[in-house]
């Protein structure tokens, strides 16, 4: 297959009363790894799915070159299904799954001698051959050692794995895949350091043309050669070349620009305003004058200040008409931003929490013995590989599972709030409204009015929770943690799903928080922006630090 591209033309798109896209134009050409960045909810999953040819569109077409070129579109999907293996979800994720179902009808049409069949099995092996069908088994092995998995998970139902494996299975499923485009949403979130490195050499090394959405400041600072930023405003997309730190520098500069031509705008527009209401006023109060003036018996000088007053008269049309061939310049649209803050209690006790000698057992998996004191007011990091065994180290510490051997104390006063890595928190049946108030003991307009804040409005409070977007449920658990006083504040992978500013913001917020907090990230731009006072590190179940 030569080198693939893909050209947007006029996407334009509504979802209700929403629009999404308005005539976006967007090309991917070889060698061009893009990211695309935008506020939650400006549409750029959507974006994703209309490249892949899984939303329809009001208007406007995708073409690809050459025609026959394979898209991977790999999506989020943060509930993992009981019914799908891990080997099912590998063939789905590189496409093999659907190729093949293909190839065996092509191959059941030319055998009942179908009109066109010679063709269709044609194509269909062609495909099927160029995504790596045919060696795809021999690729798993290498790809699953490389990375740490053991060999029985490929048998096992996706809902059995734990966050970190699934996190690696997911990265399997992409340096497996052979697509010859890739659209990729989300593909940091989870991973651990030693998979973000992966990741991260995967893409520098790939020729294929590459879209995709991340929040990860530092991935998209190392890897990507474009940015294309859609916005929410105008619903359309603005492509940056020169990587990331370019496109912060140029959308600074153009930000103050478009501010310095609408202040110009401004004040030659109320200069303008302000001329021509003198003029106005100067013309009618002479008029009046010259025609009242009883003493003045001179006609010429009556009448030359008449004249002078048509002449104000005249130069306030004039402008008026200059005011009227003003171009217009729109003052610049500030998006809404996340104003975040976490409700805090009183101090706990010096000792938030105390393990000595804590032993866990999880089938094969040991985690311990582990000797740890978490004092008040410390700023902790979590850091290890995934499945280190540090989810295990958090439900030791928060009291979420049984030691099998040793002790842990509980310090006075001690009250957690949880930003859990699924998000679990809000997905009742019950809509997010009444979830909300349920949890926080807000009323109905107190609810409604701090879940506005977290850009929560009136379209999704009445939604049920279980249909909230990953990046929605987190705001809303944040808008918990906000309403409900907390002195220890657990964060695990906080960053994900949450936009740009949304992160910068979660950084001032921590910063101010006085409490202690305990936080699981692999995001390093956030480890390097938190003020810790010490990291512990989670390697094969020990714990150090």
């Amino acid at each position: 297959m030569p080198s693939a591209s893909l050209h947007a033309r006029n996407l334009t798109l509504a979802l209700g009363d929403a629009v999404l896209l308005d005539d976006v134009e967007l090309q991917l050409s070889p060698g061009w790894r893009m990211g695309l960045v935008g506020p939650n909810g400006a549409g750029k999953s959507t974006l994703l799915r209309v490249l892949a040819d899984l939303q329809d569109l009001d208007a406007g077409a995708v073409s690809l070159s050459p025609p026959d070129a394979t898209v991977g579109y790999l999506p989020q999907e943060p509930d993992r299904s009981e019914h799908e293996t891990v080997e099912d979800f590998l063939r789905r994720r590189t496409g093999v799954a659907a190729a093949t179902a293909e190839f065996e009808a092509a191959t059941a049409a030319m055998a009942a001698g179908e009109s066109g069949a010679d063709d269709r099995y044609s194509q269909a092996l062609e495909r099927w051959l160029a995504l790596g069908a045919a060696d795809l088994d021999g690729r798993v092995g290498p790809v699953w050692a490389e990375l740490g998995l053991a060999p029985r998970l490929r048998a096992q139902s996706m809902a059995t794995l734990s966050g970190g494996e699934a996190a690696r299975v997911g990265l399997a499923a992409l340096l497996l895949a052979q697509f010859d485009i890739f659209l990729l949403d989300e593909p940091t979130n989870d991973l651990d350091l030693d998979g973000l490195a992966r990741l991260e050499s995967w893409v520098g090394m790939s020729t294929s043309p590459l879209l995709l959405v991340s929040h990860d400041r530092e991935f998209l600072r190392r890897t990507i050669t474009h940015v294309a930023e859609l916005d929410e405003f105008r619903h359309q997309v603005s492509v940056f070349a020169g990587g990331w730190d370019a496109f912060l520098a140029e959308r600074e500069v153009a930000a103050r620009h478009a501010q310095e031509r609408y202040d110009a705008f401004a004040d030659k527009k109320s200069a303008l305003l302000g001329r021509g209401q003198r003029e106005r006023e100067w013309a009618s109060q002479g008029v009046s004058k010259a025609k009242k003036k009883g003493d003045d018996n001179d006609k010429h000088i009556k009448s030359f200040k008449m004249n002078s007053s048509e002449q104000l008269a005249g130069k306030a049309a004039r402008t008026e008409r200059a005011l009227e061939r003003l171009d217009v310049v729109d003052k610049p649209r500030e998006a809404w931003q996340l104003r975040l803050s976490f409700g805090e209690t009183a101090r706990s006790g010096d000792v938030v929490v105390r393990l000595a000698g804590a032993v866990a057992h999880n089938g094969d998996f040991t985690l311990g013995p582990v000797d740890l004191t978490v004092n008040a007011g410390e700023r902790i990091a979590i850091v290890g590989h995934n499945g280190a065994g540090k989810s295990t180290l958090l439900d030791l510490v928060l009291g979420r599972r049984n030691l099998d051997e040793g002790t842990r104390w509980f310090g006075p006063g001690v009250v957690v709030g949880e930003l859990e890595q699924r998000r679990l928190q809000l997905t009742e049946e019950h809509t997010l409204l009444r979830s909300f108030m349920e949890t926080t003991a807000l009323d109905r307009s107190e609810a409604r009015t701090l879940l506005a804040k977290f850009g929560l409005g009136a379209a999704e409070v009445d939604r049920r929770t279980v249909s909230l977007s990953p990046g929605e449920r987190t705001r809303a658990v944040l808008a918990v943690l906000m309403a409900k006083g907390t002195n220890c504040l657990v964060l695990d992978e906080p960053t994900n799903h949450l936009d740009l500013a949304a992160i910068e913001q979660l950084e001032v917020a921590l910063d101010a928080f006085a409490g202690t907090v305990l936080i699981i990230t692999h995001d390093r731009a956030l480890l390097e922006a938190v003020n810790l006072t010490r990291t512990i590190t989670v390697d094969a179940g020990r714990v150090s630090g």
